[in-house]
């Protein structure tokens, strides 16, 4: 990954992971590389009002021997579950804070229904 792009992000967990993407999700095959004639790179010209870690990265992890292209499928895979599933589980959530909260006055129903 180009990590002076203005739109490269790293996250480390509190597990030791390291996170490591593009922001626009133009590098299809992170965290290893981004493309090489990428339409949208621009150079980061600063961190201002950011808090930086360490100055030593952790290491990026071994590249998968496996073809990029499976590996991209594999990824746009995962992708569309997420982007599937969520939808479902936030209306679940919904349907069950509306039951924790008991029934409601009747000028509240009223005005969820507008």
């Amino acid at each position: 990954m180009r990590e002076e792009c203005k739109h490269f992000q790293s996250r480390t967990y509190g597990s030791g992971e390291v996170a490591r993407f593009c922001r626009l999700d133009m590098a299809p095959e992170a965290p290893w590389r981004c493309p090489a004639d990428c339409a949208k790179y621009e150079r980061r010209m600063g961190d201002a009002g950011w808090s930086v870690g360490s100055l030593v990265a952790p290491p990026v992890e071994q590249e998968p021997s496996a073809d990029a292209e499976e590996i991209g499928a594999l990824l746009d895979q995962a992708e569309d579950i997420i982007n599937t599933a969520g939808p479902i589980i936030v209306a679940e959530v919904s349907r069950q804070r509306d039951r924790a909260d008991g029934p409601q006055p009747w000028w509240r129903r009223r005005l969820r229904r507008r």
